[in-house]
């Protein structure tokens, strides 16, 4: 009995330890800002230090999220894998949109850490764009590994998502505790419908599309059914509308 216990205590122990993860070495993240086209303003920022900061936003289940941290790991932390929300349509489930104003071409550059660490493959965090509706809008969902469904570029029109980029990498590493800078550009009206996605490396897109069905719309982040940390946001634009939002639940 003595050596089935003994024997139970270590293969537990060794479960243990084959999950623990160490975390990866940081490493420098490019400048905010840079290669802003002329006419572009910083119309929005936040490094989510301040409880205020919840105030522009509106969360599709609020109870995912929460402010977590101090000085610069303060950080907007989506902690549930999949919270009460159930889109209208196959889309993701955590959704956090900027309600101040909607934007048609822009530039949004976040800082951000997945960390559903056994998520595989699928594992992701999404930035929606040109949103007027729980069922009309685009988003980007950045993943581990490439397939018809994650690490593209999505079309949501009152129907299952569609992919629709010309051209994506076959996939991220994620890492551990590590944060990465992500920079999506979108020009609607300049450029013909163009969206770009680059992760870290701000020279080469990590995916392609280019699609004009959504102009004017509300940008957001979240993840389709993972966890994660954003710790800073900037978007650039050359000009913002307001708009009459009306749906998700506006944060306290």
């Amino acid at each position: 009995m003595r050596l089935i216990l003994l024997t139970a205590l270590f293969f537990t122990m060794g479960i243990l330890n084959a999950c623990a993860e160490e975390a990866d070495e940081q490493h420098t993240l490019p400048p905010f800002g840079e290669h802003i086209p002329e006419g572009y303003n910083l119309v929005y920022e936040t490094n989510f230090s301040d409880d205020a900061v919840m105030q522009d936003f509106a969360l599709s289940d609020p109870s995912s999220w929460r402010l977590v941290g101090e000085g610069q790991d303060r950080c907007l932390e989506l902690f549930k894998i999949k919270g009460a929300y159930e889109p209208p349509v196959r889309s993701p489930h955590a959704i956090a949109l900027l309600t101040r104003f909607m934007v048609e071409d822009f530039i949004l550059e976040v800082d951000v850490e997945s960390t559903n660490l056994r998520a595989g493959a699928h594992r992701d965090t999404c930035y929606f764009l040109g949103f007027t509706d729980p069922s009309k809008f685009y988003y980007v969902h950045i993943a581990g590994g490439a397939d018809p469904h994650a690490h593209n570029v999505f079309l949501v029109n009152d129907a299952p998502r569609t992919n629709i980029a010309s051209f994506t990498t076959k996939g991220i590493h994620w890492d551990v505790q590590i944060c990465h800078r992500v920079r999506i550009e979108r020009t609607a009206e300049r450029g013909g419908g163009a969206i770009r996605v680059y992760f870290d490396n701000m020279d080469e897109p990590i995916m392609t599309a280019q699609d004009t069905t959504f102009g004017m719309g509300y940008i957001g982040i979240g993840s389709f059914d993972d966890t994660a940390r954003f710790y800073g946001l900037r978007l650039y634009a050359p000009t913002t509308q307001r708009g009459d939002f009306s749906f998700f639940d506006k944060s306290e």
